[in-house]
């Protein structure tokens, strides 16, 4: 038995024969492929400098994760280093994209139509077989187009759809081909939507097995990530700093295995390159910002990965940069309840570490003169100056220089000590809480 299939389709009139020409330039006079290569460097450093300007003039402090002291005195890198590591891996970034991007050959415009009436095509046949399925278990296809096509003129979807379709500058449907629009919408709305979010759970997939290997692995972990994890405290143009290899395994061939996979043209991987560095550097900006939408809108955010940088959270929250899924899905998202306590452990830990070394009345200083908050002795509201701070000269700078030598001497082996120490002195932290609370009677 035949489909039958109500308004038979009309096809519109195809347009006048013409020569495919070239894709002209997004950003003229700047090559789409040179974009693809320039946007993600230019977002990272945009992005970055715009949160080390907040650091720098204390603004926003009372969003801050972390304070200065933790930043002098937990990380065991230097900002200059960090700089030159980060530099490095977008210099490898960019040799391989511009590789990547010669696979892809010149966009042409002109041969549109001709791809949506292959995939309208397609549609007509899904149709027509799905519909001889349905009546061959005895469903009239034909009164149940009529229903639906009913029910939707009676809400007013009809009137909806037009709107949609002037909305996004298509032609109105003619002769109730409303089959044809529809896949006109999907050619140039939804397929690209669904290749970005394809192209964004590759790359989450990617990154988050390789980076739960990277800790799973105690050589991969020493040779490799526990370079990323000297910043104990990060902060925004330290999201790339890694290990060359890693950089170029995680972030680079992850993005472009993403890429490739997907299906996305040259322009739809400049807005994936730099919509993904651009999360990465929010992720690292050490600011907790409800009104950040990369924050909001996504669970993965600077809180969510700020945890995974702390020797209490290193276990968990693997997941970057977009989504938590597979956190939730493999058991390894962090499930220690509130954090705060653990944080404020972690301020008071550093400012009574600054003030043993002699650097507290220096680091007052240059913060903000001596009615800084530092200077006042709090541990909350802190800026950071975005500087290194001046070691006075004597004993205490040679001890700091000597401590941090023996830990950049040790990698990754030092980096494994440093979690280690820090994650039984939270946890023993807070058993006294708990037993101070079971002797003022709240364990009840």
């Amino acid at each position: 038995m035949n489909a039958t299939i109500i308004n038979p389709p009309i096809l519109p009139p195809p347009p006048p024969l013409s020569t495919l020409t070239p894709l002209p330039p997004l950003i003229p006079p700047i090559t789409d492929a040179v974009l693809l290569l320039v946007s993600p460097v230019v977002a990272y450093w945009c992005l970055s400098m715009i949160f080390h300007f907040m650091d720098s003039y204390d603004l926003l402090s009372k969003y801050r994760l972390h304070t200065p002291a933790e930043v002098l005195k937990r990380n065991h890198v230097s900002r200059g280093e960090v700089m030159r590591d980060v530099i490095l891996q977008q210099i490898i970034q960019s040799v391989v994209g511009w590789v990547i991007s010669l696979s892809e050959g010149i966009e042409m415009r002109g041969g549109e139509w001709w791809e949506i009436l292959n995939l309208y095509s397609k549609f007509l046949q899904t149709e027509r077989w799905v519909t001889g399925v349905l009546q061959m278990v005895g469903i009239n296809t034909a009164g149940l187009e009529q229903k639906v096509i009913a029910g939707i003129t009676a809400i007013g979807a009809d009137n909806l759809l037009e709107g949609a379709v002037q909305f996004m500058g298509l032609e109105p449907t003619d002769n109730g081909n409303w089959r044809y629009k529809l896949v006109e919408i999907a050619y140039w709305y939804i397929f690209p939507a669904a290749r970005m979010w394809f192209a964004i759970f590759v790359l989450d997939t990617w990154q988050y097995f390789l980076h739960r290997l990277m800790h799973e692995s105690k050589w991969l972990y020493k040779t490799f990530h526990s370079r990323h994890h000297r910043l104990y405290v990060p902060y925004a143009f330290g999201a790339l700093y890694n290990h060359p290899f890693e950089g170029l395994l995680m972030d680079t061939l992850g993005a472009g295995i993403a890429f490739k996979m997907s299906g996305l043209k040259v322009r739809g991987g400049v807005f994936f390159f730099t919509f993904s560095t651009m999360k990465t550097v929010d992720d690292h900006c050490g600011y907790s910002l409800p009104f950040d939408p990369l924050q909001y809108i996504f669970w993965n955010n600077a809180s969510y990965h700020d945890i995974h940088h702390q020797g209490w959270g290193i276990k968990t929250n693997f997941s970057q940069p977009f989504f938590i899924c597979w956190d939730r899905w493999l058991g390894t998202q962090w499930t220690g309840g509130d954090v705060s306590s653990r944080y404020q452990a972690s301020r008071e830990r550093a400012a009574t570490a600054l003030s043993r070394d002699g650097l507290k009345d220096e680091m007052s200083k240059m913060v903000n003169g001596s009615s800084s908050s530092y200077a006042n002795g709090s541990t909350n509201g802190y800026t950071n100056g975005g500087l290194k701070p001046r070691i006075p000269n004597g004993k205490p700078r040679m001890q700091a220089e000597e401590s941090r030598r023996q830990v950049l001497e040790g990698e990754g082996a030092n980096v494994l000590y440093e979690e280690d120490r820090e994650e039984r002195e939270v946890e023993a932290q807070m058993e006294r809480e708990r037993r101070d609370r079971w002797n003022d009677g709240e364990a009840w």
